[in-house]
């Protein structure tokens, strides 16, 4: 009989931990957000994920009632910043900006990489889209896409093409691959350094986001050959696509989307994700983005996770077929 007293009182004692617990994280989520958030941004001030993460910060805040603080801890193509937030406390209260870099590319190319995109993050959802643009110096005798090719073709090799990043890096393998061409590949730490050299005839092309390489096609220092989505820029509608020019289904996008450290509470994510879609579909954010070439995008959570997974099954295809082996 008291055995069984001591067994009836161990479960209701178990039963009041998890009621109590339970409360105390409908309490917490019921109060979230009750102080300033920081919004992890993997890469250097000013670049296309730094611009597309401060524009949406200052219009979260606004939503949301407490600050988003932009924090950049940059390196190793994001996967510095992305690692810091993998391994912050799932309280809502830290959000990183991802990008296909830190969500898509580094599993394929990075051997080490400090964090698993998919297992370490809860997605919550895609931000902003992003054409990259081909260009090259003007006294490459190429006018277009396929002269390009065919002049690669006949100088194997010879050609230098600048990347500020990983996931550009497969972008070139990628369309090399199918047009059977062999270029040599000069990495850089930013966009800057490379179009600088590109400017001064150290290298010969450049793929970048549009939104970086176009004003200087515009003053005429860099000729533009084609966009790399699969619907040319409303900013530049002559220039042509890849697949315009004899590669069809050829479309690739430098894309942000942000996710939060993985255990993240559903209420939260999904506060979160009502927030962003509300200020994504406004046309101040839409004008706002469209003036680097980028498309505000939304999603639902489980959507963009869907969409990672697919992006990360296909750079690692390409990676291998590349002959990259992560490093």
């Amino acid at each position: 009989m008291l055995k069984r007293i001591h067994v009836k009182n161990l479960i209701q004692l178990l039963l009041t931990s998890m009621s109590l617990t339970l409360c105390t994280l409908a309490f917490a989520q019921n109060e979230w957000p009750s102080k300033s958030l920081r919004l992890i941004v993997p890469f250097p001030p000013g670049g296309v994920t730094d611009i597309v993460a401060r524009a949406v910060a200052i219009k979260l805040s606004q939503e949301l009632g407490q600050q988003v603080v932009v924090d950049n801890r940059a390196g190793a193509s994001g996967a510095i910043g992305a690692e810091m937030g993998a391994k912050a406390a799932p309280d809502g209260y830290t959000l990183v900006m991802g990008n296909i870099s830190t969500l898509a590319i580094n599993p394929a190319t990075m051997a080490k990489l400090g964090y698993d995109p998919v297992q370490n993050f809860d997605p919550v959802s895609m931000v902003a889209i992003q054409p990259l643009l081909i260009g090259i110096h003007p006294s490459v005798p190429a006018k277009s896409l396929s002269e390009l090719i065919q002049l690669a073709k006949n100088q194997p090799g010879q050609l230098s093409y600048g990347t500020a990043g990983s996931s550009i890096h497969l972008a070139v393998e990628f369309l090399s691959s199918l047009a059977g061409i062999k270029m040599n590949h000069i990495p850089y730490k930013g966009s800057a350094p490379a179009l600088t050299d590109l400017v001064g005839g150290q290298i010969q092309v450049l793929f970048d986001p549009f939104s970086s390489i176009y004003p200087q096609v515009l003053n005429g220092k860099v000729r533009a050959l084609a966009v790399t989505t699969d619907k040319r820029s409303n900013v530049a509608p002559q220039v042509p696509t890849v697949s315009e020019q004899g590669y069809a289904g050829f479309d690739v996008s430098s894309w942000q989307g942000i996710v939060v450290p993985a255990g993240t509470p559903k209420p939260i994510v999904q506060r979160l994700n009502k927030e962003l879609v509300k200020v994504l579909s406004t046309q101040e954010m839409k004008d706002k983005f469209a003036q680097f070439s980028a498309i505000a995008a939304h999603s639902t959570p489980e959507n963009f996770g869907l969409y990672i997974r697919d992006e990360i099954a296909r750079w690692q295809k390409v990676a291998q077929s590349s002959g990259i082996k992560p490093e």
